[in-house]
């Protein structure tokens, strides 16, 4: 683990040094073109990356990592969050990050040494199969995809969407309903590893994202299992832990997200800037002289630093007391930060007028993509209810009416 502010400090100059050098220049013509086409040049700058000592930061040492605590890491993830390739180039990427820390605490030996491993030396990809769109994504209880156990079997029937990266992934988990009788009804799902090459296993389509429907890891699938099966052995945890094992999964989760977030920001808000101080209204003049667009610059930089502040609140607070004590801390940096994302790219892109929705900056990039931060790993509306009512709570319970 880290011992120094000094030490991390020059790791997260690293990773600025790398991303400047080798990723920037080439990120547009790769997130506006072909994916699949530039999958040679991507393994060599992840082959880089892992010469450089700066692959898969989130891992411990012992697993091919530089053991970074969450704060540690959170660090490092503002800084990948500044390009769309950023976390990808890394092997630190959703899905991927969260089915390490998943398969890392709850799989077999052998589900570990088969699938795990290789997503950690960035062999292979995976996805996360939850999401379906009979149902609303906010009671995720609500769920008709099932797992039948036919002797040492598990017979999936099931469709998904928003399985983000199936395209081009090995395997999948899977949520599936496995244990319908049982009384709490958190109880009757389960986690399931399925093969991408099962033949019950069909990749539907790449959704349109606003009109991107991307491709392998920049995609976001719909999914159908039939008749689908895998053995027994394949179960992540035990039957009935799925929710559980979900919301492992999506504590250190958010924090990833939140600190991609700000790094998006961060990135945004430097165009602005650059825009601000290069577009001449009349000779002489520059648009970064205009009240409105230097309140603009100060209202984002603020919220930019009170997220960070934030988050990194947060993640200190799971690492020290884990992710059901930080609960109301996780859901306010979900509404937060999101909400914080879309003002700063709707003020860049403002402040570059006709260019800022064009495909010439990574503006309309971030802005068609992360549309979908208020809404993914639970709406905005919903975190906000749960601080809401845990503010009322408290204060009732303290004699505050």
């Amino acid at each position: 683990m880290m011992q120094t502010s000094a030490t991390l400090l020059d790791l997260v100059s690293r990773y600025q040094a790398f991303l400047k050098e080798f990723i920037y220049p080439i990120e547009k013509e790769i997130i506006y073109g072909s994916f699949k086409s530039h999958l040679p040049k991507l393994r060599e700058l992840r082959e880089l990356a892992k010469s450089k000592g700066l692959f898969t930061p989130h891992l411990s040492v012992d697993e091919g990592g530089l053991g970074l605590s969450l704060p540690e890491f959170a660090r490092v993830s503002e800084i990948l969050g500044t390009s769309p390739l950023g976390h990808y180039i890394f092997n630190c990427n959703a899905p991927d990050i969260g089915n390490m820390e998943l398969m890392h605490q709850f799989a077999s030996p052998f589900l570990k040494e088969t699938f795990l491993k290789p997503l950690q030396r960035g062999e292979i990809r995976s996805c996360f199969a939850m999401t379906e769109p009979e149902h609303a994504g906010s009671n995720p209880i609500h769920m008709s995809t099932k797992a039948v156990l036919e002797g040492d079997e598990y017979v999936i029937n099931g469709h998904k969407w928003f399985t983000s990266s199936a395209d081009g992934a090995q395997f999948t988990i899977v949520m599936a309903i496995t244990n319908p009788e049982a009384e709490n009804v958190y109880q009757r799902a389960s986690m399931i590893l399925v093969p991408l090459d099962n033949l019950g296993y069909r990749l539907v389509r790449n959704i349109s994202i606003m009109g991107d429907e991307g491709e392998d890891y920049m995609s976001h699938g719909e999914v159908e299992f039939t008749n689908c099966r895998v053995p027994k052995s394949y179960l992540i945890g035990e039957e009935g832990q799925g929710f559980t094992l979900a919301q492992v999964r999506l504590g250190p989760g958010r924090i990833h997200h939140c600190m991609r977030w700000i790094g998006i920001c961060e990135r945004a808000l430097g165009l602005m800037c650059d825009r601000a101080m290069l577009r001449e209204l009349n000779p002489g003049k520059f648009l970064s002289g205009q009240q409105t667009i230097q309140n603009w610059i100060a209202e984002s930089a603020a919220e930019i630093k009170a997220s960070r502040l934030l988050v990194l609140h947060t993640a200190e607070k799971i690492e020290k007391e884990g992710a059901k004590a930080a609960k109301e801390d996780i859901s306010t940096i979900k509404f937060f930060v999101s909400d914080v994302l879309m003002k700063v790219l709707d003020r860049a892109i403002q402040v570059h007028g006709a260019l800022g929705i064009t495909d010439d900056t990574l503006l309309s990039f971030w802005y068609r993509h992360e549309r979908g931060a208020r809404i993914y790993d639970g709406p905005d509306e919903v975190h906000k209810s749960v601080l809401a009512k845990s503010i009322l709570k408290s204060r009732a319970l303290n004699g505050g009416i």
